[in-house]
């Protein structure tokens, strides 16, 4: 773990749940706050006691990403691609990655927003080029919910089993979770694809079908 992840896991240790709060504030306006290492620490943290609720921990974690979702979002709309690529760096958000995203949200509309939830880095930096594209709101945040609902809860609970036995398990989360959660976003995708193909044929079946 660098020490950056141990100063925002001290965070959250510290502050309980303000610290978790602004801990993925941060992890989603682009810095490096691997969100796969701090919610299972807080689960943890509430199975021993520091945090007061399982469910509570999800809700902050949660109010937290969509707030710095919120402010990536408008940061992207009202500031533009002029100024990320002028600040950016200090958040290690590039023009390419920018790029990149773009043509993801090219390929899979809105409903893109839900898939990077579930990808390292990627889900931190997603709501600069949605706010960019001026992404429908509604749509941006019911995906932004979901995704992230799913994510932190899984993480919460994972820590939470787990208990004061969590520093064994923390490296593991933080090598081989990162290719876990590609795995999973990689099935999530597929599965949409697959849904979206299906549909087609059906509007087309039921177009082609006389009246």
């Amino acid at each position: 773990m660098g020490h950056f992840e141990q100063a925002i896991v001290g965070l959250v240790d510290h502050f309980g749940y303000a610290g978790l709060f602004v801990a993925l504030i941060l992890g989603n306006i682009g810095l490096p706050v691997g969100s796969e290492l701090v919610v299972p620490t807080a689960g943890a943290l509430t199975a021993t006691g520091h945090l007061s609720n399982v469910w509570l921990t999800i809700v902050v974690a949660l109010l937290g990403e969509v707030t710095g979702e919120s402010i990536a979002y408008a940061i992207g709309r009202y500031g533009g691609v002029p100024v990320i690529e002028r600040y950016g760096k200090y958040a290690h958000v590039r023009h390419e990655h920018l790029q990149r995203i773009h043509v993801f949200f090219e390929r899979y509309g809105t409903f893109a927003i839900f898939i990077c939830r579930f990808l390292p880095f990627i889900r931190g930096v997603a709501g600069f080029p949605a706010g960019i594209a001026e992404m429908n709101l509604a749509h941006f945040y019911v995906w932004t919910f979901l995704g992230s609902g799913i994510f932190l809860t899984a993480l919460t609970f994972v820590g939470y089993s787990l208990g004061n036995h969590l520093d064994t398990i923390l490296p593991l989360l933080h090598r081989g979770g990162l290719v876990a959660l590609a795995v999973a976003a990689a099935g999530v995708a597929i599965a949409y694809v697959v849904w979206r193909s299906r549909a087609r044929r059906s509007v087309s079946s039921s177009s082609a079908t006389p009246g």
